[in-house]
Order: structure tokens, then C-alpha cells, then sequence
């Protein structure tokens, strides 16, 4: 981790010096009994479940004080002001936009939890008005707003860390050290799964029937999507909607294909298909409510090695909950169970009769949580653990669990998936231009 971490600050510099960024920055650490001011972009349910739990536990070890509040929606400003004053025992400002908030000058770092395509711009506001910042996932669904955000983070020397929580979990760091010692061996395959049964999943009826246009700032909710009339469903149902949300891909998958990017060393997959559709909630929705994703992931100059990754969620039946399962040829690591064991390993007969010898995985029982899918994910200890890590990283200026570059990297995957399964084609990854291509052509919403 220590190695990773000086590499990735030098390289961070060296970036900065190509686009102009003084390293002297790097110079201004924050002392220990410096305040960091920080405020809440987008007043959320997963702020509200998720964020505010362990920053209340947190804040006042590590001195932190949470300001204000910015929200496009004045019902939420309303919520969010009462919800965080009664919490924190504070007194925060509340402004109606980010424009607002930054003008303030009164923020050191900010939460990010708005709708999944305004991550990546809106994380881009923020360090380019100093801020560091904590941004959920995923970072970004299209490229255009990847490689942007990617830039300005490297150029600014901001902490950010992507809310990847699996990232500062125990467990998947034994996983982590399991695998890259050498003792799992290559990995063969993994198959990932996401099932809930839930019809009310991403869907808010009664806040839809009583959001009126003058309630929220339209034409400022979509930023760079195109200009279309004002629908509280996108508003408030996004993750339903492409292309405000990529839906299953961009909520669930970028937690489980992040992992394998970690664990393998690898940035993106070679290739991707993918197939599904809205068999069970036709409720108007555009984003499929069953989906299967299969990548082929390896060293882009070396099509004989590597493996494969199949990722299957559904809406429609929750049998099999959350599974990510890693094989080698000596048995498996299962993070459903946390059990490293020898489970389809090659066995002494089977090996014998090809003049091989046995490859079996010792059994180990790696210590951490169960991810849940049907949960909100807030309480469980891998959150509390990554904002902790975020609030000392903002302290020590070290690189945090999730960088900027391990959110870029699980966007890469979660565009290559939604571009297979909208246009259902074999979908490819350019690393000349940086382009998810479609047909040979770069994928455009």
C-alpha cells in the first residue's frame, strides 16, 4: 500500500506539472488543530443513512465541523438543514446551488451524493474550488465526463476518495493480500451477482406527486444531459433513467467490478458483452431490471491469457442475494462466505492421470462483514472504516483507499456495459484515445 501510494503521489506531481499545477501545494498540509470545514452536496438519502453516521462518531477526533448544505431542491434544503443541525448540533448555511457554495469560500471538503451522472461534474467544481471531497459512485457514466473529472482531480492535488467501500474492508484486504501473494494463483474467473426483490427499488411515488418545477432548478439538475421538459420521475426516479443513470451497472455493478480491478492489477476489461431487458416493473422505466454482463479481462497485448467475469443482478428475485466468487486452479475465494477454501481445485486424480500434481487451496477464514444487498449499505463497518480513511487522508494528505484513478477505472466498465447492452454489441476499450468503442465506434448516449 505504502509503495502504491508514493507512486501514485509521484505521478499525481508529475501530472500537475504538465498541466500547469504548482507542486508547491503539495507544501500546504494541514495542521492537526486546523478545523476542516465541510458541506453537504446534495442532501441524500444515502447522506442522510451513510455519511452523516460515522462523520458524527468522527468529528470531533479528528476535527471536522460539517457548515453547510447546497441543494437545487428547497424541500431538501429544508430536510437536510433540520436533519444535520439536530444530528451534528450545528447551525449550517444552506445555499440553493454549488455556484452559491463555493463563492462562500467557507468549505474545506464536501460529501457528493447527488444523482449518479452529476458526480463526476460536480466533483470537478469542487476541486477546482480547493475542495476535497468524498464522491459516491459511480464516478461517472460517460467517458467524456471520465477523462474530465480524471484531469482536474490529477491537476488540482485534491483528495478525493470514491465511495468504494469495499476498498477499506477487512476482509477483501486479506483477499487482496491472498491474491497478489501468489498463493491463489492466476485467477480463472469470477462471478459476481446482484438480486433483490424489490418493486419500490430506486422508485419514490409519492415524492414524484407533489414535485413541482418552481421546487427544483431544472435546467441546472442537468448540466451537460440534453435539455428535455421538466420530469419529476428523472428527478427523483433517475436511477431508472438513462442517460441520467446506467441503473444496475453504475449502482451495483461498479462496487463488485472494482474489486476485480483491485485484486487483479488490471484497469479494464478487454471486452464486454452483455444481454437483458425490463421483464418484471414495466413501469416506464429505460434502465433494465435484469441484466447479464460478461467481460474478458487480461494484458491487451496477450489475447491467450486472462479470464473472464460474469456479472448477473436482477430486481425481480432476491435468491442468491450478493455473491463474489474468485477461482483459481486450486480452489476459490468466496466473499459471500469470506472463505478462502479448496473448492474445485485440481484434485490428486484428476492431476495424476495428466502426469500433474494436486493444486489445492489451504481453507482460511478471512475475518470482515458480509456485504447486504437489500441494505442501504450505512451501517455496516466498511463505510464507517473508508470516511474515516477519507477524513485522516484529508488530514495527512496521503492517497486514500479509493483514489480518483480507481473510479475511473470501474466507470470504464460500467460505460462498456451499458454501451453492450444498449446497442448490443461487442464493446471494445481504446487505449490510444481513452474511448469505450461500440462497433468500432466511440459510444454516445
Amino acid at each position: 500500500m505504502d509503495s502504491t501510494r508514493r507512486d501514485f503521489i509521484k505521478k499525481s506531481i508529475m501530472a500537475g506539472v504538465a498541466t500547469g499545477f504548482s507542486v508547491k501545494s503539495y507544501g500546504k498540509i494541514m495542521g492537526a488543530n486546523d478545523r476542516v470545514r465541510v458541506a453537504c452536496v446534495g442532501y441524500s438519502d444515502r447522506f442522510r443513512a451513510s455519511h452523516i453516521p460515522p462523520f458524527k462518531a468522527l468529528m470531533k477526533e479528528k476535527n471536522f465541523e460539517m457548515v453547510a448544505l447546497s441543494d437545487i431542491w428547497n424541500r431538501r434544503r429544508e430536510e437536510g438543514k433540520a436533519f444535520i443541525d439536530k444530528q451534528l448540533g450545528t447551525d449550517v448555511k444552506v445555499y440553493r446551488n454549488n455556484d452559491e457554495l463555493y463563492a462562500s469560500k467557507s468549505v474545506d471538503a464536501v460529501f457528493i451524493s447527488t444523482a449518479d451522472f452529476q458526480h463526476a461534474i460536480h466533483t470537478i467544481e469542487a476541486v477546482k474550488a480547493g475542495c476535497d471531497t468524498y464522491t459516491e459512485k459511480p464516478l461517472a457514466e460517460t467517458m467524456e465526463d471520465n477523462r474530465a473529472v480524471l484531469k482536474a482531480v490529477k491537476a488540482s492535488g485534491k483528495i478525493v476518495q470514491i465511495g468504494s467501500q469495499r476498498r477499506s474492508g477487512e476482509n477483501y484486504f486479506a483477499a487482496e493480500d491472498f491474491i497478489k501473494s501468489g498463493k491463489f494463483g492466476p485467477i480463472v474467473m469470477v462471478e459476481l451477482m446482484w438480486n433483490v426483490n424489490q418493486p419500490g427499488r430506486w422508485r419514490r411515488p409519492d415524492l414524484v406527486a407533489n414535485l413541482k418545477e418552481s421546487d427544483v432548478d431544472w435546467k441546472r439538475y442537468l448540466l451537460n444531459r440534453p435539455m428535455v421538459p421538466f420530469d419529476p420521475r428523472k428527478y427523483l426516479e433517475y436511477r431508472l433513467f438513462w442517460p441520467y443513470s446506467s441503473g444496475i451497472p453504475g449502482q451495483w455493478m461498479s462496487h463488485q467490478i472494482d474489486t476485480v480491478h483491485w485484486f487483479s492489477g488490471l484497469n479494464h476489461p478487454r471486452s464486454v458483452v452483455a444481454n437483458g431487458g425490463i421483464y418484471q416493473w414495466k413501469d416506464g422505466r429505460t434502465n433494465a431490471d435484469t441484466l447479464t454482463v460478461v467481460f474478458d479481462y487480461g494484458p491487451a497485448n496477450d489475447k491467450t491469457s486472462g479470464f473472464q467475469v460474469q456479472f448477473t443482478s436482477r430486481f425481480s428475485n432476491a435468491a442468491g442475494d450478493t455473491k463474489e466468487l474468485y477461482y483459481s486452479n486450486g480452489g476459490m475465494i468466496n466473499l459471500d462466505t469470506n472463505e478462502i477454501s479448496d473448492t474445485g481445485g485440481l484434485r490428486e486424480r484428476e492431476a495424476k492421470a495428466m502426469g500433474l500434481k494436486a493444486n489445492l487451496l489451504p481453507k482460511i477464514k478471512l475475518e470482515g462483514e458480509k456485504v447486504e444487498a437489500g441494505a442501504n449499505t450505512g451501517g455496516d463497518s466498511l463505510t464507517f472504516n473508508h470516511i474515516k480513511n477519507w477524513m485522516e487522508c484529508v488530514r495527512d494528505r496521503k492517497t486514500p483507499h479509493a483514489p480518483i484513478e480507481a473510479g475511473y477505472s470501474h466507470s470504464i466498465a460500467t460505460i462498456m456495459s451499458n454501451a453492450a447492452y444498449r446497442t448490443g454489441l461487442k464493446v471494445t476499450f481504446d487505449e490510444k484515445t481513452q474511448e469505450v468503442l461500440a462497433g468500432g465506434k466511440p459510444f454516445k448516449y
